[in-house]
């Protein structure tokens, strides 16, 4: 529709012997308000040229648009707007059909021939996954998603930072305290085990300040390959990385490729070494190698320590050309907390004067902090929220609220409250602009009503129910002119396949959780005001019941949600 109006103003500025602007498709907006029209151009970038005032130019230019083709009811101007409104009675008509035809597939674009590459959650093997995790790993599998539905190939990358003197913590606590108990031994989940001994080794740091040194000794044996170290952190990244494959299924993520720090830091301290060699990075008096990036206003950056050990920049070096090698994508995201965005502009320069990657094909999505209502968590305390227990936490709630309200079979109880808690979980962290820090409330989330996942979902629940007491559809009649909550639902469920783009373009899934809210406010408020079973335009009203089904099921797809048939 907007090339229709593109085009009508094109012919009404040929008319007026006008130069068209390069950038007209830019300066056609859509008005917040539908009474100010589905499509605004306002005239003050055309008032220097004709010497007029941007309002008698508005109105010279609808009289060269004549009568408005059939997909618009009318044009009109005001002030320096022209206002254009659609035919909502023929955007209805085609827009019931196109969604009947293409189903899960309305919303997204042809296929590209393009494919991207997105790293997350990129863990480390010491712990068990928190509530930052589960913002990122919400962000990855949504940008994902969205990439895909616009015509993206994509590629879901994983890191496991699975070496390194962090694990090296766990290691050496689990080596002096954990009297060779298993997580079988202490009835624990694998990954909160390993996790427990990370605490511990901060705990016994305040007590004994050689565990710091001993930690680093631990490290240097491991890359020199001692077999004890070895056994000992196979073991116990075995367990790390079983716990979170159980919570990257229950989450609903999926991993296509897994990358493992331990396989590449050493061609990365090759990657290193020979920039030396070519005079790119310099070697520091203390044995350090670095580089100067005080041109980028980076500073100085440290790529290999003085004692000759890795640091991350290293190996992401090494990963950013083997992701490219393995996949040659068009694009490479990586998704992480935006207190690594300093990391992230270092390693792209890096990648860029090494040249082993085109550096505009590099993105970095840095999302903000997730914190609670008592303030932020830090790992080595062990204030953290396990991902685990925030989960089982919301499902708990979830459960109180849906036995208060019907009789379920246990199985049913547990399958709808995890849907309903996943929704609320992966909803609230995906509302929030993703650039932005946010205060996660997990009593806030789960309520049915407001800007919830869970009240998303009700309102699907609601329209199928509608749909099952209905029947059968009758004929489709269309009156001369839609209701107002009628053309409001179907003009909001137009706007999904540019709510898309736009959360692509962005990388914001904000946009379309945003999107699905209002969908299902608009939706309630048409269910609320125009009967659907009772009226002489049933068929209508069921059919736009049954658009608006499809279409935030579509949205909340995107955000890795799924609908329930019944609440």
């Amino acid at each position: 529709m907007k090339q229709i109006v593109i085009e009508i103003i094109e012919n009404a500025l040929k008319e007026l012997d006008v130069s068209v602007p390069e950038n007209l498709s830019t300066l056609i907006e859509t008005p917040k308000d539908y009474t100010n029209g589905d499509f605004a151009f306002a005239c003050f970038s055309l008032a220097k040229e004709l010497k007029k005032s941007p309002q008698q130019i508005a109105t010279d230019l609808r009289e060269l648009m004549h009568n408005p083709p059939e997909e618009f009811e009318e044009i009109q101007t005001s002030g320096p707007y022209i206002n254009f409104y659609l035919n909502r009675k023929l955007l209805a008509q085609n827009l019931i059909q196109e969604i009947k035809d293409k189903g899960n597939d309305f919303g997204s674009a042809e296929a590209l021939n393009k494919k991207l590459v997105i790293e997350f959650p990129s863990p480390n093997t010491n712990k068990p996954l928190h509530l930052g995790h589960l913002r990122n790993m919400a962000i990855g599998e949504s940008i994902s998603r969205i990439a895909q539905a616009n015509g993206y190939e994509v590629v879901r990358a994983n890191l496991n930072n699975d070496r390194g003197v962090h694990i090296c913590k766990s290691m050496l606590a689990y080596q002096r305290w954990g009297e060779g108990k298993t997580p079988i031994d202490a009835e624990e989940k694998s990954d909160h085990f390993v996790g427990d001994f990370y605490v511990k080794f901060a705990e016994e740091l305040k007590k004994d300040s050689k565990l710091e040194e001993e930690s680093q000794e631990m490290l240097k044996k491991w890359e020199a390959g001692d077999s004890e170290i070895i056994a000992l952190w196979k073991k116990m990244n075995a367990w790390a990385l079983d716990g979170f494959k159980q919570t990257y299924k229950k989450f609903g993520i999926t991993i296509d490729k897994e990358y493992f720090e331990s396989q590449i830091y050493k061609e990365g301290k090759d990657i290193i070494l020979g920039g030396l060699e070519k005079g790119i990075f310099q070697k520091r008096e203390d044995g350090a190698i670095v580089i100067n990036l005080e041109d980028e206003k980076l500073g100085e950056k440290v790529l290999l320590r003085s004692d000759g050990t890795s640091i991350y920049i290293t190996q992401d070096i090494y990963l950013a050309k083997v992701k490219f090698d393995d996949f040659n994508p068009d694009e490479s995201v990586y998704v992480t907390g935006n207190e690594q965005e300093y990391h992230f502009k270092v390693l792209f320069s890096v990648l860029d004067k090494l040249g082993l990657t085109d550096k505009e094909k590099l993105k970095h999505l840095a999302y903000g902090m997730v914190n609670l209502p008592n303030g932020r968590m830090k790992s080595r305390e062990g204030t953290v929220v396990d991902a685990d227990d925030l989960i089982s936490e919301i499902q708990s709630l979830v459960k109180k609220e849906l036995e208060a309200r019907d009789t379920l079979e246990e199985k049913e109880l547990e399958n709808r409250s995890l849907k309903i808690s996943l929704s609320a979980l992966k909803y609230f962290l995906l509302k929030v602009d993703v650039k932005r820090d946010m205060v996660f409330n997990p009593e806030e989330s789960i309520s049915f009503e407001g800007d919830t996942g869970p009240y998303c979902q009700y309102s699907y629940a609601r329209a199928s129910s509608i749909m099952r007491k209905a029947g059968e559809k009758p004929e489709v009649i269309y009156p001369e002119e839609l209701e107002d909550k009628e053309a409001e639902l179907i003009l909001k469920i137009n706007e999904f396949k540019k709510v898309v783009a736009d959360a692509y373009r962005t990388m914001n899934p904000a946009l379309v959780a945003n999107y699905a809210y209002k969908l299902s406010q608009v939706f309630n408020e048409f269910y609320h005001s125009c009967s659907v079973i009772d009226s002489i335009y049933k068929g209508l009203r069921l059919e736009l019941t049954d658009s608006f089904r499809q279409v935030l099921k579509n949205a909340l797809n995107l955000l890795g949600i799924q609908v329930i048939e019944v609440m």
